[in-house]
């Protein structure tokens, strides 16, 4: 029998979606299962961008152009100027969903057996795009009591060798919801001045700061500019996730010129996905201030319950719609499969993500969830009473 490669042994399993059989499982003896494990929001995507797909009227789909539609580009422009960045369609490739862009930045920025520093705990998903790329992975870790802020620059400069060539950096964050402030980007931009790297910024939770902060992008770090990849997608800020539309920019030629040969291997983004993408750059002002104070509600009771239950704690997230909770626990993958399989309360039961999926160093995020607070109010009330529930009888709870 043929073997596997060793990039699939070495791909990893989704920590979001790995409990799924289980969840079905519980599902089939009639248990009510609350999904705060993955970043699935249920607000509805804006009715601009649903009534574009009705209404499009096309008799064939065709490719689109490599970089994406050129209308579609020259609105991003648009959108980005609103967001205080300046850059040209010529500066933009679209993307099948932000995913496509990370995997394109890897394989553009570092050669096989080159390192990426990450902030850990990270987007699981990091780890199996830079796997598919032959990048190494170095993460340098950040913590939960100081809501897991931005490693000191001293610590990043530590971890720097020669296969050293880029960071990443999420911001907002998942999965913590931590928010970068400008300061912190400053001191990140004078070591990536100081060694010549790449700084890729994934910043797909752009719209949801919280408590009158506000977002500050790495295209705006003066001196750095042909050394920042914005990454982006529409999946959350539209709560689009299916349509997999995303884009890579930057204001480097050579950058861009290399992206082009990767968009025109794999020859175009989703045609559909591009028209409501389009479409949903006119979602109202309205819409926003809606999602943004409906999310807030959904974070206090997270946050607020959990730091009221016995030995837990859950730093408070100035963004995006994640939080990390460190509970009593001997072992978060066992304590998420064992919500699913063993434990029920008035018949339902909550479906966490594992935080150790979330780290590349082994043994770190044991102790530590990652909830997604997408569900509306009611629900989180009732799933946030299962977990308290849950902790009074988890054989493996700790002191």
């Amino acid at each position: 029998m043929p073997k596997i490669s060793t990039k699939g042994i070495n791909m990893p399993e989704s920590p979001i979606r790995k409990l799924v059989p289980f969840s079905d499982e519980a599902k089939k003896r009639g248990r009510k299962v609350y999904h705060l494990n993955i970043g699935q929001p249920d607000i509805e995507t804006p009715e601009v961008a649903i009534d574009a797909l009705k209404n499009t009227n096309i008799k064939v789909v065709e490719y689109s152009h490599s970089a994406g539609i050129l209308s579609y580009r020259k609105k991003l422009v648009e959108y980005y100027k609103h967001c205080n960045i300046d850059i040209n369609e010529n500066d933009i490739i679209v993307t099948t969903g932000g995913s496509e862009g990370i995997l394109f930045a890897f394989m553009i920025c570092l050669n096989e057996g080159d390192e990426v520093i990450i902030p850990e705990p990270f987007y699981a998903n990091y780890n199996g795009f830079a796997n598919a790329a032959g990048v190494n992975v170095k993460p340098i870790n950040s913590i939960i009591d100081n809501g897991f802020a931005l490693p000191p620059i001293s610590e990043f400069e530590k971890l720097i060798t020669p296969k050293t060539k880029a960071i990443l950096i999420c911001n907002p964050n998942n999965p913590t919801g931590y928010l970068y402030s400008e300061e912190e980007l400053q001191s990140l931009r004078d070591l990536v001045k100081k060694y010549d790297l790449y700084l890729l910024s994934d910043e797909v939770y752009r719209e949801f700061c919280y408590d009158g902060n506000t977002h500050f992008s790495a295209m705006n770090l003066k001196g750095i500019e042909d050394n920042v990849i914005l990454l982006d997608s529409v999946s959350k800020r539209y709560s689009a996730c299916g349509v997999r539309i995303g884009c890579f920019i930057s204001k480097n030629k050579e950058v861009m010129k290399t992206a082009m040969k990767f968009a025109q291997a794999r020859l175009s983004p989703p045609t559909f996905g591009q028209i409501v993408s389009e479409a949903a750059i006119d979602t109202p002002a309205s819409y926003f201030e809606e999602v943004i104070n409906e999310y807030v509600a959904r974070r206090n009771i997270v946050v607020e319950s959990i730091n009221k239950m016995d030995g837990c704690f859950c730093p408070n997230p100035k963004g995006a719609f994640y939080a990390v909770a460190r509970l009593p626990i001997d072992d978060a993958d066992k304590f998420c499969q064992w919500l699913l399989e063993s434990f029920e309360y008035n018949n339902e039961t909550v479906m966490l993500a594992p935080a150790t999926g979330f780290y590349s160093t082994k043994g770190k995020g044991k102790n530590e969830v990652r909830i997604s607070y997408v569900l509306k109010v009611e629900d989180l009330k009732a799933s946030m009473k299962c977990l308290e529930e849950a902790l009074k009888v988890y054989p493996g709870k700790t002191n």
